[in-house]
């Protein structure tokens, strides 16, 4: 079965990382590349890294151009991907991996981003409980944020085996200056970020916040409270999230560090690619680097009774688009790791 797709936002990061997975995928021929602002361009001026497709012209970014394709990658901004796929047809596989799609509450999506909500898709994160089946024969699916990829991640076993208490949950992640996107800002420039941490979105402020708090409700079954803090770190792609939660205990039972890594064990044993890393290993980001893989490892601090989880992926594969091919290959029954078979690079 071959399958045709498009893509568009092509010109961005997001998008040029879609195309990257997608060029090495058995299944799949590349149609339409389209973009906004850049349209007309080669894409090899843009995306100069895809020497196969280098020579592809960019269309403009149109339903007529997207339509007539089995899948359509949307790698826009938030805000802007709803009204085109409102008119894509119904049996066209729609992938949005930006923000319009991911939050189920109206309130919160109006709150954090201002616009009138526009409906709720499968979430995209198929190692979460449930979320394969949800998947499984799709025609819209939202892409989770980088960041509640690697807070989810890191923190939803404790949450679905009712070992950690929602109401107290703090979660830090750094982040590569290629999470901000493509577009010039003073604030990413090379002289602005080498060398230097900044912290960004203090105080609840971030959009991805209600997302993770989605997220962790969803697999503890009850609300879950999260205080997150963004960070960026001079390096262009990665995440590293420390996450941390209280520890449930119960009268006659006492939760320690050998069940809780049994727990984050089992839930990840067969999975292709999120890694419990063996007892003493910590995750890096630039071991997952390029790749779809999630390593962490976890503590069970006794001192605070906190169990902390470190959790590093790539924010445009793991975190972007290789959730969004892996989501495609489970929607469309095919092999769920097509395309996606790359290790991370080193040094």
């Amino acid at each position: 079965m071959t399958i045709s797709v498009a893509v568009s936002g092509a010109s961005g990061y997001a998008g040029g990382e879609v195309l990257r997975l997608l060029a090495g995928h058995p299944d799949v021929t590349i149609g339409a590349i389209t973009a906004h602002s850049n349209a007309g361009s080669r894409l090899g001026e843009l995306q100069p890294h895809l020497h196969g497709l280098a020579d592809r012209i960019l269309e403009d970014t149109t339903v007529d151009n997207l339509a007539g394709h089995d899948v359509v990658f949307l790698a826009l901004p938030h805000g802007a991907s709803a009204e085109i796929a409102a008119q894509l047809p119904a049996g066209t596989l729609v992938i949005d991996a930006g923000a319009d799609h991911r939050l189920e509450d109206p309130e919160a999506w109006e709150k954090f981003y201002g616009s009138a909500h526009a409906g709720t898709w499968p979430y995209g994160l198929p190692e979460l409980p449930g979320q394969r089946d949800a998947l499984r024969g799709a025609t819209r699916i939202a892409v989770p944020g980088c960041y509640p990829t690697s807070a989810l991640l890191a923190l939803a076993p404790g949450f679905s085996n009712g070992l950690l208490e929602g109401d107290d949950v703090v979660i830090v992640s750094a982040s590569g200056t290629s999470g901000a996107g493509k577009a010039a800002k003073v604030n990413l420039i090379g002289a602005e970020v080498m060398g230097s941490m900044s912290p960004y979105g203090v105080g609840g402020g971030h959009r991805h916040t209600p997302e993770i708090e989605q997220g962790l409700s969803k697999a503890l079954g009850a609300p879950v409270t999260v205080s997150f803090t963004p960070t960026l770190a001079p390096m262009s792609r990665g995440i590293l999230t420390t996450a941390t939660a209280k520890v449930r205990q119960q009268p006659g039972r006492s939760v320690g560090a050998a069940e809780l890594r049994a727990a984050w064990a089992e839930a990840y044993a067969d999975e292709p690619f999120v890694h419990l890393l063996p007892e003493g290993q910590w995750p890096s980001t630039k071991s997952v680097q390029g790749s779809n893989h999630a390593v962490m490892q976890l503590a069970f601090d006794e001192h605070t009774g906190r169990v902390i989880v470190c959790c590093a992926i790539d924010n445009l594969t793991k975190g972007t688009a290789g959730g969004a091919v892996q989501s495609m290959n489970i929607a469309l029954g095919l092999a769920e790791s097509a395309g996606l078979n790359l290790q991370g690079v080193a040094p």
